[in-house]
């Protein structure tokens, strides 16, 4: 938690974008959520617009912020004497309210009296909790308070959402501070995994290590660990193959700090230490569109351009291998390069792992003029925009075999001519390589989050697992 001038400057900047606007902004901070029984829960996770306006990284607390007045009320429950006995004293709801500069507290039972009558503002949630408080305070249906996916929530204040988007997507030189930490305990967390790397292990011994090391060191993990010898599979979180002789070993993983930012990096292995000549060559690729990204983010130009540009050198080096032909601008145009990398470069990193997508991805990812491409890859870009001094955003190229795309793009007779698919028969037990950094925008260009880049050169990987 900052201190509470940090808040108070934040709502105060908050009112400021919504000036002119009548109501409450009405905010749900997360509970506990059972796991199998209400008394055995899942680990607590606060709600990420929660601790960015208000910071208290407690259960059961709800807020008000008065778009006329200015003032904020802070609505809980006081601990009783049952409470003592389990979980011991805690400060009353007037002392947190004070902590974090709010005017006001007051029961949780009297939230709905204090917001009655008054238009709500609220943003979406993802928890049925919170969307079963905001949806009878609203008298719309709990789930008309959910994000709909990529478009948002038709339901939250747009007004509120992107006031919100607008100051989160820049991030604070105390956020950067705590993003560095993140990055430094992830690239760690990552060289532990690396150098537990050996043939016969199992993947899951593995992950237990790295896990291990995110818990001892901070929150945990900031997303469900991708540790797995079938890289072509974006999110395959199975972890009971035993690491094999002359495969990849593909680690997408982040450490989120106990500040609850995160790290987000993905590195490609060969499990025998030394990488064969065909996952050099593929390999070589995606570190030099890796490099690209980050040589051409700065202020100023679209993550959208990027991605393009990264896909086209993609082509002309496949190009180079025999496995397309032709000019790779035009393939790009065409949306060829969604066969070999069907995801976007990258997506805003911050609170949460991929910042803010629980107000919509469109609206986080895109900016005045921009719409989502229907192509394959590109269709799945989340951030688009027009890059800004101070937004972290991840660099995540890949290039991917994937056997069952590529036999409906064969039989749909889609790039006859241009792809050349008998070759890629060659690369069906290949898998995928991916190769991630987290970025901060500067004025002059862009700098990696993190105190020590991972090895990623081919030739400082198979130092790395030689030394």
């Amino acid at each position: 938690m900052f201190d509470r001038e940090t808040y108070i400057r934040r709502r105060r900047e908050l009112l400021r974008r919504l000036s002119g606007q009548s109501g409450v902004a009405v905010f749900i901070g997360n509970t506990d959520s059972p796991a199998q029984y209400r008394d055995n829960c899942y680990k607590f996770r606060q709600d990420s617009t929660w601790l960015y306006l208000f910071g208290l990284d407690e259960p059961n607390l709800a807020a008000v912020i008065d778009l006329e007045s200015g003032e904020s009320t802070l609505f809980g429950n006081d601990c009783d004497i049952d409470d003592i006995i389990w979980n011991g004293p805690s400060p009353s709801i007037a002392e947190l309210a004070q902590s974090v500069g709010m005017e006001h507290s007051a029961p949780l039972s009297t939230l709905p009296s204090a917001v009655r009558g008054r238009k709500i503002h609220f943003v979406p949630t993802s928890r049925l909790y919170n969307a079963e408080i905001l949806g009878t305070l609203a008298g719309i249906k709990p789930s008309d308070c959910f994000s709909s996916g990529k478009a948002g929530c038709p339901a939250a204040s747009a007004e509120l959402v992107n006031a919100l988007i607008h100051m989160r997507l820049v991030k604070e030189p105390q956020e950067i501070e705590l993003l560095d930490k993140a990055c430094t305990l992830g690239q760690r967390m990552h060289s532990i995994a690396r150098d537990a790397i050996a043939l016969g292990v199992v993947e899951q011994d593995i992950v237990g290590e790295m896990e291990g090391f995110a818990l001892s060191k901070g929150w945990g993990v900031s997303f469900g660990t991708i540790l797995t010898q079938h890289g072509e599979i974006f999110h395959c979180h199975s972890h009971q193959q035993k690491i094999e002789d002359g495969r990849l070993l593909l680690i997408d993983a982040g450490l989120e700090s106990n500040e609850h930012y995160a790290s987000d990096f993905t590195r490609t292995y060969p499990c025998s230490g030394r990488f064969t000549q065909k996952q050099k060559e593929i390999y070589s690729i995606v570190y030099e569109c890796n490099e690209l990204a980050f040589n051409l983010a700065k202020p100023g130009v679209s993550y959208m351009d990027i991605h393009l540009a990264v896909s086209e050198l993609m082509l002309g080096r496949l190009g180079e291998l025999g496995l397309v032909h032709g000019d790779p601008k035009e393939m790009v145009r065409e949306g060829y390069a969604g066969l070999f990398m069907p995801h976007g470069l990258g997506h805003n990193m911050g609170l949460d792992v991929h910042d803010m997508e629980d107000y919509g991805e469109n609206l986080v990812g895109y900016g005045p003029g921009q719409s989502r491409s229907s192509q394959l890859g590109l269709g799945s870009l989340r951030m688009a925009r027009v890059l800004e001094v101070g937004n972290v955003v991840t660099d995540e190229p890949g290039i991917y075999f994937i056997p069952a795309l590529i036999e409906k793009w064969k039989n749909e007779g889609i790039a006859k001519g241009v792809i050349d698919y008998q070759r890629l028969e060659d690369y069906y037990n290949f898998g995928g390589i991916r190769l991630e950094d987290d970025v901060l925008i500067l004025p002059q260009g862009a700098r990696r989050l993190g105190e020590n880049r991972l090895p990623i050169a081919p030739e400082d990987v198979e130092l790395s697992m030689n030394k």
